[in-house]
Formats: structure tokens, sequence, C-alpha cells
């Protein structure tokens, strides 16, 4: 990888949950290792909040989530956003609609995950569902540093970051 950041946006609907986990691993992953990699999550259509349980969970896998927030993906549209090198969408309704044209032309993937705030149920099931997202985001994030830091070119990027996917399916 060059000497610039690689940035990912993670995309989900609400920016309330999935998204703010990836977000939350990877920065903590990447800050561990280079820290060449910068995370960012938003929502098509923002909750406005970070689901407390997602708080809970990070914050239990002592993640840091004080510059987290529930943010729209129309900050990330805009010319003085930072250019993206790949856009991943976690959820299947976000992944469906029309995205804005992201400056530079990022790489675009599909990682659907289960979403953890539908579950019903107790306070500790709910808290096992976001433990499960927190646990598979976990390993995808950590495949897709060793991709990013592989320097490759656009083609073989996109093909390896599906692959991850499939791979963890």
């Amino acid at each position: 990888m060059s000497d610039c950041n690689f940035n990912v946006l993670i995309l989900c609907t609400g920016n309330s949950a999935r998204s703010i986990l990836a977000e939350a691993v990877l920065d903590h992953m990447s800050a561990e290792a280079d820290g060449n990699i910068r995370a960012f999550s938003a929502g098509v259509r923002p909750k406005g909040e970070v689901h407390p349980a997602a708080l809970k969970v990070l914050r239990q896998n002592r993640i840091p989530t004080t510059a987290l927030r529930s943010k729209s993906w129309d900050e990330f549209a805009l010319s003085s956003a930072p250019t993206m090198n790949v856009v991943i969408t976690v959820c299947d309704s976000a992944a469906g609609e029309t995205c804005p044209i992201w400056p530079g032309s990022p790489v675009r993937v599909h990682w659907g995950l289960s979403d953890p705030a539908a579950v019903v149920g107790s306070s500790q099931e709910e808290l096992a569902a976001f433990q499960k997202t927190f646990d598979d985001v976990s390993a995808l994030m950590a495949r897709l540093i060793d991709v990013a830091e592989a320097d490759l070119d656009r083609d073989i990027l996109q093909a390896r970051l599906q692959q991850i996917h499939q791979v963890a399916a």
C-alpha cells in the first residue's frame, strides 16, 4: 500500500448498528497495525443515534466509541469529503439504493450481514446478536486489512473483496 491512507466507507440504511460496528472495528484494527486504513460509516436514512447495544458490545470488546455517530451518506458525496478507495454495503436495502457518485470512483462491494437490531427478545438475546455481528465484522475487517495492504489494481481489489464475504458466508 502507498503512503496515503486507504479509506473505506461502510454503508447501511440507518447507520446505527452494522456499519457503526464495522467502522469502529476497522479503525481499531488499523490503529493496532500500521494505521494506514481509515474507516467511515454512513446511512441512506440515518437514525441519528448509535444503537445502545452496539456501543455496549464495542466497549465490552475494548473498542473506542467516542467518535462514533450516525450520519448520512450525503457527507461523503461532497467534493470536500475524503476520497474513498472502497465502499461496502452491509445491508441489502442499502445495496439496492442508487448510490451517489463518490469522489474518486471507489471499488464497491456488498457484504450482507444480519441486522442485530432486528432481534426481538430479552436484553441478553439482543446483546448476543450484537456480539455475533461484532464477531462477523471483526473477521471480515481482518481480511480486508490483508487485502488493502496488498496494493492491488482496481479489478483484483474488487475480486478479492468479493471473495472475502463469500468465504465468510
